[in-house]
């Protein structure tokens, strides 16, 4: 893995799959699931115009992380770096062709 991460570039694949749900697996936690359908897409459409990153809760600039209220529940999305098989760390988590993205939806509360 090069020790220099294109920072721009995984946090524009981030935004992708946050926003469009493309170029990565989606993972709903069982409170998120619980909720039906209707909530989950209003918290996933929270999820989609979320822009409060700041330095407290996105210190490496990846939008990679995010706590919010939606459909009445605080709610936490975290995207995750994967080697194509799944098995371990992405050796470079700006480059698609060796990684796959997980953005994981849960309530707070599931934490």
């Amino acid at each position: 893995m090069s020790d220099i991460i294109d920072v721009g570039r995984v946090r524009a694949l981030n935004d992708i799959l946050r926003r469009s749900l493309s170029g990565g697996t989606l993972m709903l936690s069982a409170g998120i699931v619980a909720l039906g359908r209707e909530r989950q897409q209003a918290i996933l459409s929270a999820i989609a115009a979320f822009d409060d990153f700041n330095s407290d809760n996105d210190p490496h600039g990846e939008h990679d992380f995010g706590a919010l209220e939606a459909a009445g529940k605080c709610v936490f999305f975290k995207i995750d770096y994967f080697d194509r098989a799944l098995a371990r760390a992405s050796p470079d988590p700006a480059d698609s062709s060796v990684t796959a993205r997980v953005l994981t939806v849960m309530l707070a509360h599931e934490y």
